[in-house]
């Protein structure tokens, strides 16, 4: 079919996901009817994955600057100093409709993109991390998707050699039909060799090297912004392929191009492939471009202008190069077997002009394109939060059956199973296994390391968003804070329903809101990130999920900290607890798991008493007092010391935690950590807490094989082993 000869229809114009308004505004801005390629461009270019446009008037609100940003929201990756020269760039995305419809590919290519983000920015990836959430266990779908999304991130971070590190996994029922797969790579570079993507130089070259151009992946950043239906699984053409062993190839070629003096700016093809690509360089360098369509490199006969310029095939990238460089760059990529071709040049039109079979098919005014994008300020409605739900109101159940149904649900259990499935060694700087409060790796021939950190409790944010939001936050920079890390940047990946329901877009509006006091409390900036909208099926939303992930650097790796007890003997230590405090029932895992409640207000967050608290943790471990260290969240103080027992093999005999039981040992109040010292140091350790106004107590000893209170009661740790490590195996092999 000629593309460029059919007439528009308003059918063509809303199955491209476009209003009327939008088809209106696309008329104006070409003073004409646009053609179908035309449409299909405009189509991508103002989906909801692509412009942000029911989130981008609440988005401008986050603090995105301080003294170490580098490079903050608006490229392919944020970028970070983190001192001797070196910069830090990290990102994280989604991939989340894809990985439901088709768990292994979805959600290898979703980490194949986000590597690229990083690598195109002239950094070494170093480190991937994830962020999943999957239905309830006990639905049909629920093992295949888990099996195949864990399968899809091992198999392609595997083969690309980059280390996974780290991440979180929840079930609920709300993803029943809409799984997400949210996934982060950080990367490292020399602050004088980060690369950006502005096009500049009339007349230079536009490159396209990496793999071929085939006909997966079209439409698909118009189906990130869609909610699901019945059709669902008839999406699969949607779904890209990915090539681990390209993209290896592909990493080691542009950091050998970007070793020499050739490239003026770079960018990847990800969301909307050549099109988003094209036209963002374009856009931000002010420069028109010319794109001979029969130069790029097909890997399927006869396809159109249209497929060409909307296919999301994987493991490709567009280079602008400097005048002279073409012979260079062509042998890098020829040596590394990867496709290289000049497509195109820049020009000073402030238009895209495309060419097929010697015809024009496409021109379009770039900037209208990319900066008349829809902006919308949708009605919302703030979220009713639940009255603060009392422990007096909360059955009592027996402290050993609570912990023991706990450290086995499936929201808590180990996730040896997935990690295990995981190359984390890779590369051989993995400093701090998965399991701990954050991943710690060590840049490489240094005593330095990076702490990273995925967190976000949907049920929290539904709850309450502004509260969740802050929460989410808070969570990553006292996780990094926990390992002996000083946190530095966010990225983010805000998951959510349908924007344009009331309710939903409340729920944006206040996470987001939670999320910017969060970080301008913590000096913790955003400088990267991802929306990922209309995450719903049949008109039933997910939990409001705002993922975030941290980065901080430890400048001295020996004073890393883990969460295992280390020595019998030893202090246990509660920080950051008033005595006065009852325990935070409300939203709690307590409630969820025995109770089957899912109420209440969720606990508050205040962000002085976390800065306060952190900074006085973070101090101790430079001072080397602290033995071993785990902040407290799902699950609260008995889960938390549970964990520590499982890591180091070693119980606790625990002072009467005081009533009411329930709430002390299962709360989730926030703001506060469990340490060990050694025996010589607590009283020093209780007094300097004294003096910072941080409330701090001593809770017990370590030792033995059990956890065990002052009445006598007691869990063995071998029991919660089992537990703990049994679900997942159990769950996966089909006998749960």
């Amino acid at each position: 079919m000629n593309h460029q000869a059919k007439k528009i229809t308003a059918e063509d114009v809303k199955t491209h996901g476009l209003s009327e308004s939008e088809y209106a505004k696309i008329l104006e801005i070409m003073g004409r009817e646009p053609n179908l390629v035309e449409l299909g461009i405009f189509s991508v270019m103002w989906s909801e994955h692509c412009s942000y446009k029911s989130s981008k008037k609440w988005l401008k609100t986050l603090p995105t600057t301080a003294p170490w940003v580098i490079c903050g929201p608006g490229e392919n990756a944020g970028v970070i100093d983190i001192g001797d020269g070196l910069a830090a760039i990290f990102k994280m995305e989604s991939h989340n409709h894809p990985s439901f419809i088709e768990p292994y590919q979805g959600a290898a290519t979703g980490v194949g993109g986000i590597l690229r983000d990083v690598f195109t920015m002239g950094a070494r990836p170093i480190a991937n991390m994830n962020a999943l959430r999957f239905g309830s266990p006990d639905h049909p779908k629920t093992r295949h998707l888990v099996s195949g999304v864990v399968s899809g991130i091992g198999g392609y971070g595997n083969c690309v050699g980059v280390p996974t590190v780290g991440g979180e996994v929840n079930f609920h029922p709300s993803y029943n039909g809409n799984i997400l797969v949210n996934a982060m790579t950080v990367g490292l570079a020399d602050q004088d060799k980060i690369f950006y993507s502005a096009a500049a130089g009339a007349g230079n070259s536009v490159v396209y090297v990496g793999s071929k151009t085939g006909r997966d992946g079209i439409h698909g950043a118009t189906m990130a912004s869609a909610e699901f239906g019945a059709d669902s699984e008839e999406k699969r053409p949607t779904v890209q392929v990915g090539d681990p062993f390209t993209e290896k190839l592909l990493i080691e070629a542009c950091m050998e191009l970007m070793a020499t003096d050739a490239i003026q700016s770079i960018q990847d093809m990800g969301a909307a492939g050549l099109t988003s690509s094209s036209f963002e360089m374009a856009s931000k360098g002010g420069m028109g471009v010319e794109i001979d369509l029969d130069k790029v490199p097909q890997r399927e006969e006869n396809m159109t202008a249209y497929e060409m310029m909307l296919s999301e095939s994987q493991e490709r990238m567009l280079i602008i190069l400097k005048p002279g460089k073409e012979d260079l760059a062509r042998k890098i990529f020829e040596k590394w077997e990867l496709d290289f071709a000049v497509i195109g040049t820049l020009t000073t039109t402030g238009r895209m002009v495309l060419k097929h079979h010697g015809e024009v098919v496409g021109d379009l005014p770039i900037d209208p394109l990319a900066q008349a994008s829809p902006e919308y300020d949708r009605p919302w409605v703030k979220t009713e939060v639940d009255p603060v739900v009392k422990a007096g109101d909360v059955k009592d159940i027996d402290w050993r059956h609570a912990l023991r149904n706990l450290m086995g649900c499936p929201d808590i259990a180990s996730r040896r199973w997935i990690w295990e499935q995981y190359d984390h060694m890779v590369m051989a700087d993995t400093a701090q296994r998965p399991g701990g409060d954050a991943a710690v790796v060590r840049i490489h021939d240094t005593d330095r390391a990076l702490a990273i950190s995925t967190d976000c409790t949907p049920r929290y944010v539904k709850a309450d968003p502004f509260e969740g939001g802050k929460q989410a936050v808070a969570e990553t920079w006292r996780n990094i804070t926990a390992v002996g890390g000083r946190p530095l940047a966010i990225t983010d990946n805000l998951n959510f329903g349908n924007p344009t329901k009331p309710p939903i877009m409340g729920q944006i509006v206040e996470a987001i809101r939670g999320i910017g006091e969060a970080c301008k409390a913590l000096d913790y900036p955003v400088i990267s990130g991802n929306v990922s909208l209309y995450n719903e099926t049949d008109g039933k939303p997910i939990l409001p999920t705002p993922a975030i992930g941290g980065v901080g650097v430890l400048d001295d790796i020996d004073r890393m900290t883990t969460v295992a007890f280390k020595n019998a003997g030893d202090v246990v230590i509660l920080v950051g607890q008033a005595d006065d405090a009852e325990g935070w029932l409300g939203q709690s895992l307590y409630l969820r798991e025995l109770l089957s409640r899912e109420d209440g207000a969720p606990p508050p967050v205040d962000l002085a008493h976390e800065r306060r608290v952190g900074d006085f943790v973070r101090g101790l471990m430079h001072m080397g007092m602290i033995t071993a260290c785990h902040d407290l969240s799902d699950g609260g103080l008995a889960v938390g010391l549970a964990e520590m027992a499982l890591a180091g093999n070693l119980g606790c005999l625990l002072q009467d935690p005081g009533t009411p039981r329930h709430s002390r040992l299962f709360g989730e109040d926030q703001g506060r950590y469990v340490l060990t010292v050694k025996a010589a140091d607590a009283d020093t350790v209780l007094a300097e807490a004294g003096t910072l106004n941080v409330p701090a107590k001593m809770l017990g000893v370590t030792g033995g094989r059990d956890i065990v209170l002052a009445d006598g009661t007691s869990v063995e740790i071998a029991e919660l082993r089992q537990l703990h490590e049994g679900w997942f195996p159990t769950y996966m092999s089909g006998k749960s």
